[in-house]
């Protein structure tokens, strides 16, 4: 759990609603905590959606694989983790983890895929690249 210049922690704490009747976090919950840290992670590198947006450029999930491997209750704290690494021209690849806190407990293995994109279709990432310090 190292920050490097292409990763990025972010902590939360389970909310009581996010809980189902098993006591435990709903499992549409953890792609939310996923996205948010996302979102944070490329606000702190100066990307902002509606700055792009407002330039016709979208960044979209394409894909998402989840390995569930322990639940959160509620008020456990928690750290996601974000890296990225490009895949190809056009895709940009979030390897993400979910630990327990205090003992790091693996809770979530995540590769989310997400592309950027120009009236609807991928476009190379571009100046993108360059501001998530990934190699062009």
């Amino acid at each position: 759990m190292t920050e490097n210049k292409n990763s990025y922690n972010l902590k939360f704490e389970v909310r009581d609603y996010e809980c189902d009747l098993q006591g435990v976090v709903n499992n549409a919950n953890y792609q939310h905590y996923l996205e948010h840290a996302r979102h944070q992670f490329l606000i702190s590198k100066g990307v902002s959606f509606v700055q792009l947006h407002d330039e016709g450029t979208d960044l979209i999930v394409t894909r998402a694989e989840i390995d569930y491997k322990y639940p959160l209750r509620s008020r456990d704290e928690f750290l996601v983790t974000v890296a990225i690494r490009r895949e190809g021209n056009a895709r940009i690849l979030f390897i993400q983890e979910i630990y327990r806190l205090p003992d790091q407990k693996l809770i979530i293995k995540a590769k989310v895929t997400g592309v950027a994109t120009r009236k609807g279709r991928p476009v190379p990432p571009g100046d993108l690249i360059l501001r998530l310090g990934l190699e062009s």
